[in-house]
């Protein structure tokens, strides 16, 4: 149920590591701009809808199905939210999960740490983050790292950002580094074409010049949420194992780790880390995942083969013609579940399906 597609000796060597430790979900919620241009996302139906989609899902993710959520799952287009997945794992393993706010429009409904920070503006301004909001939320997720990191088991960070393979783009070419073309969406066909002329604005605008401070590229082009999520990885890479739950969004997390260490002399393990997502996202053809990961370096990037086809709710069948893909770190959920309890498909479908079926 786990498949490595790159830097197979390096992957195989953390499974090994891992297997049986007790997995802990720390997941990180944030908001950009960017999320709310027309098409950018099919993480809900409408700019409107998406301005909830991570409350919504921060919510289903620790409560469940509820027949009066204060915030029912956004409407999409086509599949069913993959906070689904990750419920069904949180609630089968008994996994304890941590939300992280690091800037959303409205908090939560549900228990969460709030890191004071703020949404990002469009990717196409140039200045999506003032510098001083970029530091301290690096600053504050050392210090969750610090604290979540170890202890007998591994982290998997994950995150729900609406537009957030947007925001990953921009900071991957800010670094340098060749991502265009390569990135996914949670569209069946990737719009690359769309994303590409907005971070291009959002690029020029910044002025960044050849080998620019990370937190500058994070303060031109990104979102809160990989501010965060750079600090935690970093910081628990030095305690123990850190699963980075999702695909373009925390390959983007894993080049900024390298840029951050180089820049600033930050220490991390990266032999401690991996990416971990969906074969939906590994596999998706109108994108390149894989070549992604092998450009930004050494990088394990694993996925769950979870499959859709034979399940019996549509919404989730959409999977397998390239809806949705991947988020609230649903692809390591799926891989903690199979690393730790050795779930089979038929143990995904059971599970997700009970939940589906009450929706």
């Amino acid at each position: 149920m786990i498949k490595l597609y790159t830097q197979p000796g390096q992957g195989q060597a953390w499974l090994a590591q891992q297997r049986r430790k007790r997995p802990h979900f720390a997941c990180i919620l944030g908001f950009t701009a960017t999320g709310l241009r027309p098409g950018i996302s099919a993480a809900g139906a409408t700019p409107t809808d998406r301005q909830y989609t991570a409350i919504a899902d921060a919510e289903f993710l620790i409560n469940g199905p509820r027949p009066d959520p204060a915030y029912p799952l956004p409407p999409l287009t086509q599949g069913a939210s993959p906070v689904l997945i990750s419920r069904a794992v949180v609630a089968g393993l008994g996994m304890p999960v941590d939300l992280f706010n690091s800037g959303l429009p409205q908090p939560p409904a549900v228990p969460c740490h709030d890191l004071g920070g703020m949404p990002a503006q469009c990717v196409t301004t140039g200045a999506a983050l003032p510098l001083g909001v970029v530091k301290d939320l690096v600053q504050q997720g050392l210090t969750w790292g610090d604290r979540l990191g170890g202890d007998d088991g591994y982290l998997l960070i994950g995150e729900c950002v609406v537009g957030g393979t947007t925001t990953a783009l921009g900071v991957l070419l800010g670094l340098g580094i060749a991502a265009a073309g390569k990135v996914n969406s949670s569209h069946p066909q990737c719009n690359h074409g769309e994303k590409l002329a907005l971070v291009q604005m959002g690029l020029t605008q910044a002025g960044l010049g050849p080998n620019p401070d990370p937190l500058m590229v994070l303060a031109a082009v990104g979102d809160p949420m990989q501010c965060v999520a750079v600090g935690m990885a970093m910081a628990a890479s030095g305690c123990g194992g850190v699963l980075l739950a999702g695909g373009t969004q925390m390959l983007a997390v894993y080049a900024l780790a390298q840029a951050v260490h180089r820049y600033h002399g930050i220490p991390w393990e990266p032999a401690q880390i991996v990416v971990g997502t969906t074969r939906w996202v590994a596999e998706d053809s109108t994108g390149d995942t894989v070549g992604l990961a092998e450009t930004i370096g050494p990088v394990p990037l694993l996925a769950t083969q979870l499959n859709f086809a034979n399940a019996t709710i549509p919404t989730l069948r959409a999977y397998e013609q390239g809806y949705v893909k991947e988020g609230v770190g649903a692809g390591g959920c799926a891989i903690a579940a199979s690393l730790t309890a050795n779930w089979q498909n038929e143990d995904f479908l059971k599970g997700i399906e009970a939940i589906a079926h009450t929706l």
